[in-house]
């Protein structure tokens, strides 16, 4: 990866050096994550035989990396997030840069149609990036067609979340539930999981049999991923989060945390949650608050139940595929890993 934006940074300094700070925003961005979807492609890749160190897997691993900087660009944008992994959001970096050199017009909007572009650019060298290794695999219509699947599915869910943030109609209890989860679902943990693990197989060739089973894996797996980034996103430390603490009650983040809570809670409780919900000055007495509601009625239990289910029913699914038995300790290992993260 970082070979490539080199290049792409000479590339862009041929055009003007004015145009290098696109490729310096995405290389500062991935230095950072956990490498999650990479991982997962890379051991998918294995789990049927494919040769760790073949080019075809690691420019997927890389494809992968620069999908999920792109989505976290616009989606910083998108949740009008002020940090990421502990530095300024992308758009943020730009509206500084903006400040810092006296432009003139409005320094938030360049910041925001600087990141928009850059986001655009990230997604585009991941779709080429990707096209190479797709291209020499052994079914390269599969590996573009689970590629396009993820990159509609994550627009997709991405809408249904802001939509969230602003459609509330009072639904039943069950309603907003299932409207979180498929949030959720789509948004995040089927790309997040089940789809790079299902590229790296699809890449090296796999058995439609094998990436039922893979799937079997990845997606509760994925699913206890997201819910804990929503306790995260509520209950985490900014040292660890890189992200304010409750930043995502700030940001009126529908979570099944939160659709748990509403059920929860008594009428004058759920209204008071409901009320700062999506309030972006809200005080740090006002998050502790909201943070003591969310526990006191059991919805935060609920959800680490729920990762504890989903995490067991993922490794349960592991032990039963037929695969190599390095590719396996390798997956259940970082299944652990993923799912200690609040603990």
């Amino acid at each position: 990866m970082h070979e490539l934006l080199e290049s792409y940074h000479r590339r862009a300094a041929d055009i003007s050096t004015s145009a290098t700070p696109l490729i310096e925003a995405i290389s500062q961005l991935v230095l950072g994550g956990k490498r999650m979807r990479a991982l997962l492609a890379w051991w998918g890749w294995q789990g049927v035989g494919g040769d760790p160190e073949d080019s075809r897997i690691l420019d997927a691993s890389v494809a992968l990396e620069l999908f999920q900087a792109a989505a976290l660009i616009h989606d910083d944008i998108l949740d009008r997030s002020d940090t990421r992994r502990g530095s300024p959001s992308i758009h943020r970096s730009f509206e500084g840069r903006h400040r810092q050199a006296g432009w003139r017009q409005d320094p938030e909007h360049f910041g925001a149609s600087a990141a928009i572009l850059t986001g655009d650019l990230c997604l585009a060298l991941s779709e080429e990036v990707f096209a190479s290794a797709a291209d020499a695999s052994a079914d390269p219509a599969g590996a573009r067609a689970l590629f396009n699947e993820m990159r509609f599915e994550v627009m997709a869910g991405q809408y249904l979340d802001i939509l969230d943030e602003v459609d509330v109609p009072r639904r039943d209890p069950e309603a907003t539930l299932q409207r979180a989860r498929t949030v959720l679902r789509f948004k995040s943990a089927r790309y997040s999981a089940v789809h790079p693990l299902g590229l790296g197989g699809t890449l090296a060739g796999a058995e439609p049999a094998v990436l039922e089973n893979y799937r079997r894996f990845s997606s509760p797996l994925g699913e206890a991923f997201q819910l804990q980034d929503d306790l995260l996103g509520v209950f985490g430390d900014p040292a660890v989060t890189g992200k304010p603490a409750g930043d995502d009650l700030r940001e009126g983040k529908r979570t099944e945390l939160v659709a748990h809570a509403l059920a929860l809670l008594p009428p004058d409780q759920a209204e008071e949650l409901e009320t700062a919900l999506g309030r972006p000055d809200l005080e740090a007495t006002v998050v502790e608050r909201m943070q003591s509601l969310l526990e006191s009625c059991g919805a935060r239990a609920r959800v680490e139940a729920e990762v504890a289910q989903l995490g067991d029913s993922a490794l349960g699914s592991l032990a039963l595929i037929p695969m190599r038995d390095d590719a396996r300790a390798g997956l259940e290992q970082f299944a652990r890993r993923l799912l200690r993260r609040i603990h």
